[in-house]
């Protein structure tokens, strides 16, 4: 009988072992951080701070994610800010995504706004932002904001991939209030 259970231990611990191993999906996960908006409402998500997930076979389903307090209501306006060579193209091949429980932005990014001497970029890169509409928060509390494109790479990934783009990067998502 003893015989019999190692057996079965050991054929469940191959199977189990086996499918966490043939995934071409990976997570990439920091410490589970809260971000929390600051004193003006504006509410400012690194991609340094995220937690990816990495699509191996389809990189534009490429994710980040944040967990995010929100205290203040309203409508908010999302900024993509990315670091960019060409202030005419940012060459986003796919839409950008931005979700929020119940509501998703998809958007090509354009450059809205050149932020001059930004101190999160050096040269030759500039900071690019790029509207890509609002969401309206009805109630406050824990949301978890998604960001899903195939720019969407961790930091420290970014000199591994021959795909990454060498003119422009995907940086932060920035949400602001709107002011009446």
């Amino acid at each position: 009988m003893r015989i019999k259970i190692f057996a079965f231990l050991g054929l469940v611990s191959v199977s189990l072992w086996n499918c966490g191993h043939q995934s071409d999906k990976k997570t990439i996960t920091n410490e589970d951080k809260l971000t929390t908006q600051q004193l003006d409402g504006t509410i400012s998500l690194r991609l340094a701070n995220a937690d990816y997930y990495k699509d191996v076979t389809d990189p534009s389903n490429n994710t980040a994610e944040w967990k995010v307090v929100i205290s203040k209501t309203g409508e908010y306006k999302v900024w993509l800010s990315s670091a960019t060579k060409d202030t005419i193209n940012l060459n986003y091949s796919t839409t950008v995504k931005v979700n929020l429980p119940d509501s998703q932005l998809s958007v090509v990014p354009v450059c809205d706004k050149i932020i001059h001497n930004s101190q999160e970029v050096s040269s030759p890169y500039f900071r690019a932002d790029s509207f890509m509409g609002s969401f309206y928060v009805a109630e406050p509390g824990e949301y978890n904001i998604q960001i899903i494109n195939e720019k969407v790479i961790p930091e420290e990934s970014a000199d591994q991939i021959s795909s990454y783009s060498d003119n422009s990067r995907m940086m932060a998502v920035i949400l602001s209030p709107m002011t009446n």
